[in-house]
């Protein structure tokens, strides 16, 4: 991934990007299978196993369905995006028990009527939870299909009331040395940061999550709450979110910040505008297709275009990336 200082060349950066990071994906998992075993042999628990998962009660399901087959749990769990526990897949799930999600607060702020620190569990009775049954594209190439649980970040937005000066949303996410090891990294500018703007922030589609699969969601995957914008890559749905600031103008995000040219303000998951070091036709998708398995064609807004294409009207969505 992307290193700040020229005299420290990643690996990533000589080797294809998709090519290395299957081939150190698939070491990994070896590796991580023969552990399994011999902790499995010892009565042990690995890291991930050692906090029971929570059930979340009270939720409508399917609320919003696709006819595809959902990812495993297992996969959804152990292979993540979180740099904030490292940046190998398998790294969250390996550390992020150190993650203390009560008591925990959400600060709403900025250019709004009714700014409020929320305690999660207060946010979490604001709306009736929903279970929404989403595609998760991420830029290096790789889906999943995930159960979320949770409801429109809109209902929230309505009852803070933004003012006619609010044109964008940003979100804050946890910064701790203590509880996340990856932060002592140079890799990004610490707390993350990310943004929308504020209709794409409305739409119905983009949900304040709470859970996935009927439980609480694990640490590794962004507790106690995140949101998850289904058809925008999967950088842009911030984890573990400490603030919610409505404001004038766009925000700095984190990996915009750090590469500008590679990751856009917008990021819509867009088959036709290929990253500047590989393709974004094609996805493969975890649980479902070997390494050796032809990959799938990349979906325009990654198969949402028809609900959210209209946000976008007369846009050059190559500009905006």
């Amino acid at each position: 991934m992307l290193i700040h200082k020229s005299t420290d060349i990643a690996p990533s950066e000589i080797t294809d990007q998709r090519l290395y990071l299957e081939r150190r994906e698939f070491i990994k998992a070896a590796s991580a299978a023969a552990f399994s075993a011999s902790m499995g042999a010892a009565g042990l628990l690995l890291p991930s196993e050692v906090h029971a998962a929570q059930k979340l009660e009270n939720y409508k399901k399917n609320a919003v369905t696709l006819v595809e087959k959902q990812t495993p749990y297992k996969d959804v769990t152990t292979y993540n995006n979180f740099y904030e526990f490292g940046t190998s897949k398998s790294d969250p799930a390996e550390n992020a028990h150190t993650l203390k999600t009560r008591p925990w607060q959400i600060a709403i702020e900025g250019e709004i009527k009714r700014p409020k620190t929320y305690d999660i569990d207060e946010l979490l009775k604001l709306a009736p939870l929903e279970e929404r049954i989403y595609r998760l594209r991420c830029v290096e190439g790789w889906s999943m299909v995930i159960p979320w649980i949770g409801y429109s970040l809109n209902e929230i937005i309505k009852h803070v009331e933004p003012t006619g000066n609010a044109k964008y949303v940003e979100f804050v996410t946890l910064n701790s040395r203590e509880q996340m090891p990856g932060v002592h990294s140079p890799v990004l500018n610490w707390p993350y940061v990310e943004g929308l703007r504020l209709d794409e922030a409305m739409h119905s589609l983009t949900l304040l999550t709470f859970g996935l699969y009927g439980e609480v969601l694990p640490n590794q995957n962004g507790a106690p709450v995140r949101i998850v914008v289904p058809w925008k890559y999967g950088f842009k749905s911030a984890k573990s979110i400490v603030k919610i600031r409505f404001v004038e103008k766009e925000p700095l995000t984190a990996w915009n910040r750090a590469a500008a040219k590679e990751y856009g303000f917008y990021s819509n998951v867009n088959p036709n505008v290929d990253h500047p070091r590989w393709s974004q036709a094609t996805e493969r998708r975890i649980g479902e297709d070997g390494f050796f398995t032809p990959k799938r064609k990349t979906l325009m807004m990654n198969g949402y275009a028809d609900q959210v294409g209209q946000l976008y009207a007369g846009m050059d969505l190559k500009k905006y990336y």
